[in-house]
């Protein structure tokens, strides 16, 4: 683990579980880093990510949460992605056009540790090239994408992905709520 959060904190990129798929990640702070995973993955950078946040402290420090947004993670079984109005202080390189930005208050052991030990949330983008199918297991991850990273998670590569992708929820301030994926 001090090895994934050295190379995080230098801005080096990891290909990890998360609680849902295998993802491209790096500390959420880290412009370079960011910059890094778009290019791995062949995105088009007014295209946002979605960060991961180990706490409802990390996710207040970066956003205001509707009260909604709360019950929907209180509620929610899968995990779930909700998509906020305006960052407080994240890089507008992960922000999308209207200043929005999707956060997911991880469940998984291993994601909550290492943003811990971090004390950033981490970019997590689908270990594949943009447009292309995500990959449902480790085997499933380009040998390309995974030469490109700077370190390759040990866990969990023989696993299929409980839920192949999270749900994605829009809300407003004012409590407004729109699916965006089921």
């Amino acid at each position: 683990m001090q090895e994934i959060v050295q190379i995080l904190k230098n801005g080096g990129t990891i290909l990890y579980p998360t609680d849902t798929i295998w993802g491209i990640g790096c500390d959420a702070m880290n412009i370079d880093a960011i910059n890094k995973v778009f290019d791995i993955k062949k995105r088009e950078k007014n295209k946002s990510m979605i960060i991961l946040v180990d706490t409802e402290q990390r996710l207040q420090s970066l956003v205001e949460v509707p009260e909604m947004a709360w019950q929907i993670i209180d509620l929610s079984e899968k995990p779930i992605t909700i998509v906020y109005e305006e960052a407080k202080t994240l890089p507008k390189e992960l922000l999308a056009e209207d200043g929005s930005i999707g956060i997911r208050l991880v469940k998984d052991d291993f994601c909550r540790k290492l943003i811990s030990k971090l004390g950033s949330p981490l970019v997590s983008t689908s270990a594949n090239f943009s447009g292309e199918k995500s990959p449902q297991k480790f085997s499933d991850i380009s040998a390309e994408i995974k030469s490109a990273i700077d370190y390759i998670a040990e866990g969990h590569r023989t696993e299929v992905a409980k839920y192949p992708a999270s749900s994605i929820i829009k809300v407003w301030k004012d409590n407004r709520v729109k699916v965006i994926r089921a």
